[in-house]
Parts: structure tokens; C-alpha cells; sequence
């Protein structure tokens, strides 16, 4: 039996919770996912997981084994890139994770002047809105724009976002003015729903120094902040969006930023990678190379209208 790969094989039925799950994800047929488990269990003489029609659950013995086997596969992998030289130079592929416009406004450009200079190196870029898991995925690092849980990965801060809220300036002039965030409970709003967002919109009150919660009754509700962006540039209503999504319809006067006053705290954007002992070079020096790229062009934005 190939240990290791049976190792793989549990650790991901205990991540999604369900044989016929994790035999779609690792495409492999479901009778032999369940048999390299089975075998598993019977060459360690433990039982690994609690199996029922309704629940598969982990053991005590295959919850310790699993949080092993974990560790046991990170050496593994970290021996064969070793061997293949990705800790004495930098080389081989790196998989890099970010929201999808910040992603091709942001951080493409930087990779395109990376892949320039470091000729042994190939990166693929998943631009995603969603969390991708950097373990379940193989991805090397990834780019936060928010409050990250606690893990234990590595953060590196590379600057922080504001969080606007704009119009059209043919809204603006056709309603009567906006001067507190009170007044959008009674005016047409846009609201973004994704797997990234809050069901309300969020303000400090300068006077009181506390934050409030604003909770809209949207005209219309889209999955994209592209959608949204257009929606308001054409007067559908007002959007609340993070500051490089608005950007560029700003800076053409498409629309206009208001409530400035009001605006919550900026969110702080990371770039976020898994903890080793040893990391091979190709992360160090991508590292090394995109943070001060990075926040660079998040000083800027910062400091835009």
C-alpha cells in the first residue's frame, strides 16, 4: 500500500466530511478511496473514523493521526523540493491567490515583471473573490484584502483599504444631498452580496467616535463589484465599494465619493503564506520582490481621491 497516498486520501475525507466528496474532489473511485482508508485503519489496528448514513466524524486516535499525517506529508514535499533545488535557488512553480479585479489591476502587473527577471520560475495566478485554502489548493501564497482569522500562517501587512461609498453624479444632482449615512435607509442602493461581504454598511460617527450599521434595502443586489460599479455610474443608485474598485470611475468623474466624513476604518491588505521551517527560494524572493511593489502602489491609492 502507498502510505502517503492513502495519508492524502484521509486527510482530505475528514476535510470535506464525506467519502463520495472527497472521491469527486481527488477523482478517484469511491470504492478504492474507501478501500485505501479501510486498509488504513487495519494495518494500524485503530479505528480512524465514525461511519454512519448520516455523519462521518474523526476518532481521537484518527484526529491525532490526521494532525501527524499532516506534518509527516509537509516534510515530504519539503525534501522533494529541496531536492529538486528550490531551496538553494529560486526556481520551480509558484501559485499565487488574489481577488479577482485587485488581482489584474494589482498584482499582475508586478508578476509579469517578476516572471522578467527570474527566468527559472513559472507562477500561476488564481484570481478568485473567494478564500481559496492555500493548503487544500497546493497554493503558495495568497493576497487578503481584510481582517485575517487567527492561523498559523504568515502575514505580511503591505497597506490597508479604504472602504467608499459613491454615485453618479447625475444621482447625486436628482436627489437631495446626502450629508449622513441615515439619509441611505430612504434612496436607491446598490448592494454587493458575495461570500466577502456583510448584510450592512458600515460607518463611524465622528461626533461620538462609535460605529454604526446601516442596513439598506438594496434596489439592486449583484455578485460583482464590476456589476455594481456599472450600475451606479449609469444612476441605478448609491454603492458602497472598496477604494481601487471605484477608482477608476472616479477619476474619470463618473462618479463621486461621499459621506468621506463618515467612512469606516480602513482594512489592512496581506500577503499571506504557510509556515515552514525552511521556505524555498522562489517564495522568498517573490516575497521580497511584491511587498514593497505592493504597498507602494497601495500608499498611492490611499492617498487618490
Amino acid at each position: 500500500m502507498d502510505r502517503l497516498q492513502a495519508m492524502s486520501m484521509l486527510i482530505k475525507v475528514a476535510e470535506v466530511g464525506s467519502f463520495s466528496a472527497a472521491s469527486k474532489i481527488l477523482n478517484v473511485p469511491l470504492p478504492t478511496l474507501s478501500r485505501k482508508v479501510s486498509d488504513l485503519e487495519n494495518q494500524l489496528g485503530v479505528r480512524l473514523l465514525h461511519r454512519t448514513t448520516r455523519k462521518l466524524s474523526l476518532t481521537d486516535s484518527g484526529y491525532d493521526y490526521i494532525e501527524a499525517c499532516k506534518k509527516i506529508l509537509e516534510q515530504v514535499e519539503e525534501a522533494e523540493s529541496k531536492a529538486k533545488g528550490e531551496y538553494s535557488e529560486p526556481r520551480g512553480d509558484l501559485v499565487i491567490t488574489a481577488p479577482v479585479m485587485f488581482g489584474r489591476l494589482y498584482v499582475l502587473p508586478i508578476i509579469i515583471e517578476f516572471l522578467s527577471l527570474y527566468s527559472s520560475i513559472n507562477v500561476q495566478l488564481l484570481l478568485s473573490d473567494k478564500n481559496i485554502n492555500l493548503f487544500e489548493d497546493d497554493v503558495d501564497m495568497a493576497i487578503r484584502i481584510g481582517k485575517l482569522p487567527d492561523s498559523t500562517m504568515i502575514a505580511t501587512q503591505v497597506g490597508s483599504m479604504r472602504i467608499v461609498t459613491c454615485a453618479s453624479q447625475q444621482f447625486l444632482a436628482e436627489h437631495r444631498k446626502v450629508e449622513s449615512p441615515n439619509d441611505l435607509t430612504r434612496l436607491s442602493c446598490i448592494s454587493l452580496n458575495t461570500a466577502m461581504t456583510i448584510p450592512y454598511w458600515r460607518y463611524n460617527l465622528p461626533d461620538s467616535g462609535l460605529t454604526t450599521h446601516i442596513d439598506i434595502v438594496p434596489r439592486l443586489t449583484v455578485n460583482d463589484s464590476d456589476s455594481a460599479v456599472k450600475a451606479a455610474i449609469n444612476g441605478v443608485g448609491i454603492t458602497q465599494q472598496l477604494h481601487y474598485q471605484v477608482k477608476g470611475a472616479i477619476d474619470k468623474d463618473d462618479l463621486k465619493i461621499i459621506l468621506n466624513e463618515f467612512e469606516p476604518d480602513e482594512i489592512p491588505v496581506h500577503l499571506l503564506h504557510k509556515t515552514r521551517k525552511y521556505s524555498p527560494q522562489k517564495i522568498k524572493v517573490f516575497l521580497e520582490f511584491i511587498s514593497p511593489k505592493l504597498k507602494n502602489s497601495l500608499s498611492v491609492l490611499s492617498m487618490s481621491n
